[in-house]
């Protein structure tokens, strides 16, 4: 019996990891850029005077992940927003291995082309290390949530960890994974 490898993982090993040896002319498959973990974060400042959007959040986010979400609590007060040292104002779900790829290819092939006029999204949000960082406005872009049971719509960042050491490595892996970056003026293809 075959061990079960998602199918974008698979796309990685067999299309992208030596198109990338080729692009960077690399010898070691292990200097290949490679996905580290796609980090789910959704914060809820509102979470301070309606408690029960941090349980939504919480379920939404393990709907979408396929993994328990961690509730985030704030680390000091800050007065002015009313908000108490150890207050529930977020949750976050680290992704990595198989949970990873199959989020991922989800995200890719199903859930951004939901978003209304898409035209691709910023190749501009790399923070100089080849990590990517993507903001999506609403959850319901995702087919497991159902619309109907939404109280409220709530935007979360997605964070693409990657071994790429600079962002023209990391945009390049992004790329080949299916990434669907908006075109940049001037550029073809």
């Amino acid at each position: 019996m075959a061990e079960y490898c998602p199918r974008l993982l698979q796309h990685y090993k067999e299309k992208v990891m030596p198109e990338l040896m080729k692009e960077f002319s690399l010898t070691n498959r292990l200097a290949v850029p490679r996905l580290q973990k796609v980090v789910l974060n959704i914060g809820l400042g509102e979470a301070i005077q309606n408690p029960k959007l941090i349980e939504t959040a919480v379920t939404e986010l393990a709907m979408i992940s396929g993994q328990k979400p961690v509730v985030t609590r704030a680390r000091k007060s800050i007065s002015s927003f009313k908000l108490r040292e150890g207050a529930a104002i977020g949750v976050t779900v680290t992704l990595r291995r198989f949970y990873m790829y199959e989020f991922v290819d989800r995200l890719f092939s199903v859930a951004l082309p939901r978003v209304r006029d898409f035209r691709g999204v910023s190749p501009n949000a790399f923070d100089g290390r080849g990590n990517y960082t993507l903001g999506l406005r609403e959850q319901i872009i995702f087919p497991e949530i159902n619309y109907d049971k939404v109280d409220k719509i709530k935007g979360m960042s997605v964070t693409f960890t990657t071994t790429a050491p600079n962002d023209e490595q990391g945009r390049a892996l992004l790329r080949g994974l299916g990434m669907p970056f908006r075109k940049q003026r001037g550029e073809s293809n």
